[in-house]
Formats: C-alpha cells, sequence, structure tokens
C-alpha cells in the first residue's frame, strides 16, 4: 500500500491541495517571465504579419499604402468572364513565376538540408573524438558560418566568376573541365553554385549542433558497446542516432525554415535568374520593384503558410517514425 493510502483523508487532501498550489504558482511565474518576449513578439512579427495578411486582401500599391480597397481573395485566385463565356483566371494560385519560385525553394531546402545533415554529422563525431588541438580545429570550423551571408556570397561569386575564377582554373588544370563553366550565369548550374555555396556556409552550423548533442551520450555506452565487440556503424545507428535525435531534429528544422526563406545568397549570387529565383526573391521583387505591394503581400503570407505546413509535417512525422506512434 502507498504512504498517501495509509495517511488520513484531511492530510492527504492537504497535500494535494498544496501540490496544486504549487503547480499554479509555478506557472504564474513562468507566464510572467514569458510576457516580456510574447510582447516582443507580438510587437516585431505578430502585427507586421496581420498587416501582410491584411495588405494581401486589397489592392494596396506602394504610392498608395492607406487608400487600397478590399478585393477579397483576388490576389490568390480571380476570374474574368469575356463575352464569349471563356474565363480567364488570374492571380497567385495559377501565376507560373510564383510556382516556379516554389519548386526551386523547395528543391534548394530539401536537398542543402539533407546534405548539410549528412556532412555535418560526419564533421562533428571528428569533432567529438578526442585527439590534439581538437579546440583550435573546433574553432576553426566555425569560420564560414561566422562570416555574413552577404560576404560569402560575394566572395564566391568571384570565386566561381567564368573568366577569372578560381575554380574554373583549378578544375582546367586537374583535367576535370575542358572549357570554363559560367557558374552563376547559365541555367544548368546556377542551382548547383548557390547549393555549393549555401553548405560550405551552413554545414559548420549543423555539426554544432549535432556536436551539443553528442556531448551529452554517455561515455559508458560506448565503452559497454565495445567490451561487447559490436560493430561501430552498428554502435552508430543503434546508440548514437537514437540518443542524439533531439538535437538532430532542431538541427534540421532550424535549417530546414532557415532555407525556405532563403534570400539573400540568391540575390547577391545569381540576380535574375529564373533557375534559381525562390519565393523570397519573387516577393521582394513584386513588393518593391514592380509596385505590386499587394500581390507580393500575397505571395509573403502564402510562403509563411507553406513553411508553416511543412514545420508541422515535419515535426508529426518526425514523432510517427522515431517514437512509434501518433501524436
Amino acid at each position: 500500500m502507498t504512504t498517501e493510502a495509509l495517511a488520513p483523508p484531511k492530510a492527504v487532501a492537504a497535500r494535494r491541495h498544496a501540490a496544486s498550489e504549487l503547480t499554479r504558482s509555478r506557472v504564474r511565474s513562468a507566464m510572467i517571465f514569458l510576457l516580456p518576449m510574447l510582447i516582443a513578439l507580438a510587437i516585431v512579427a505578430g502585427w507586421p504579419l496581420l498587416r501582410t495578411i491584411y495588405f494581401s486582401l486589397t489592392d494596396t500599391s506602394l504610392t498608395n499604402l492607406y487608400g487600397g480597397k478590399f478585393v477579397g481573395f483576388k490576389n490568390y485566385l480571380g476570374w474574368t468572364t469575356l463575352k464569349s463565356g471563356r474565363t480567364i483566371f488570374s492571380g497567385l494560385l495559377v501565376d507560373p513565376v510564383w510556382w516556379n519560385a516554389v519548386g526551386n525553394t523547395v528543391r534548394f531546402a530539401v536537398v542543402s538540408v539533407a546534405l548539410e545533415t549528412v556532412i555535418g554529422m560526419i564533421v562533428a563525431l571528428v569533432l567529438n573524438a578526442e585527439f590534439k588541438g581538437r579546440g583550435i580545429v573546433r574553432a576553426a570550423i566555425l569560420v564560414p558560418w561566422a562570416i555574413p551571408t552577404i560576404v560569402s556570397a560575394k566572395m564566391w561569386a568571384w570565386m566561381l566568376n567564368d573568366q577569372f575564377g578560381i575554380i574554373n582554373d583549378m578544375l582546367m588544370r586537374l583535367g576535370l573541365i575542358s572549357t570554363k563553366i559560367a557558374w552563376t550565369a547559365s541555367a544548368d548550374t546556377a542551382m548547383t553554385a548557390v547549393l555549393i555555396v549555401d553548405i560550405w556556409k551552413t554545414t559548420p552550423f549543423m555539426a554544432l549542433l549535432i556536436l551539443a548533442g553528442l556531448q551529452m551520450v554517455p561515455k559508458d555506452v560506448y565503452e559497454a558497446a565495445r567490451i561487447d565487440g559490436v560493430h561501430p556503424i552498428k554502435v552508430f545507428f543503434r546508440v548514437t542516432l537514437p540518443l542524439v535525435r533531439p538535437a538532430l531534429m532542431v538541427a534540421v528544422i532550424f535549417r530546414l525554415l532557415d532555407a525556405m526563406r532563403i534570400f539573400d545568397l540568391v540575390y547577391v549570387l545569381t540576380p535574375n535568374s529564373s533557375a534559381t529565383e525562390t519565393m523570397s526573391v519573387v516577393s521582394r521583387e513584386n513588393l518593391f520593384d514592380f509596385d505590386k505591394f499587394a500581390y507580393g503581400s500575397a505571395q509573403s503570407t502564402l510562403l509563411f503558410l507553406i513553411i508553416a505546413v511543412m514545420t508541422g509535417i515535419y515535426i508529426w512525422l518526425g514523432n510517427v517514425r522515431f517514437d512509434g506512434g501518433d501524436r
């Protein structure tokens, strides 16, 4: 029998009341500490998001920000019926330029995050090993991530230049190519160039987060596996990967959110290229360059919804896959 069962009913009730009071006190304290952050998020994120959604339902332009008329979902999907009876559809959902940008963004996000996760895991495993000078190597590996994206993009644009770039020169000296390649100007290689630069820059970030997870794995687990003669590959898949899963999921979701919003790298490295044009780039062009503020707001709103849905699906699938059941 439990201690609670042996205690008098009044004592049990008093103990439960005290526990509930303590829980309520902790919740109140947590809300008080979280309140400043929630207010800041509402001001810097919530209000702009609501304004963007509102603008997407109007015909607002840059020259008339506060005089736009409400047009409903016309920016998303509108139609006009001609005298001949033919219906012409217009709006974001039937815009081939927008769907090309969606395809580019999703393709970039999936490929970059997948490669950065694999390479980041390899780098993290190397950095987690004990060797002389490990601290220096850990600091050096973060240099690409510490360089501002604009600086990285411009630096790689010079390196990938088809006439004077060092990349073409090295490949030609090694005999891997016979003619110089216009990496950022050609539609066939522009996305590859963007992926190379992004993977070079962001893999250290993935490695850092995964390394933090590896540091939390008890050393006794590896000692036991070594004594039992378990193969290192089996140790990785049966021990390391399951234990590092929480840090890995956080790293992937952070990178996925960042990759879906990619703008600066594409804007600097491959300007005016439909092969790499992403949702953020197209949205910015309509907002400011083409003076289609309402249409650009609709694109920004849809970008937010796509990211939210993809994040929710990722979290749900991650729970099903790793926990073995529905939420």
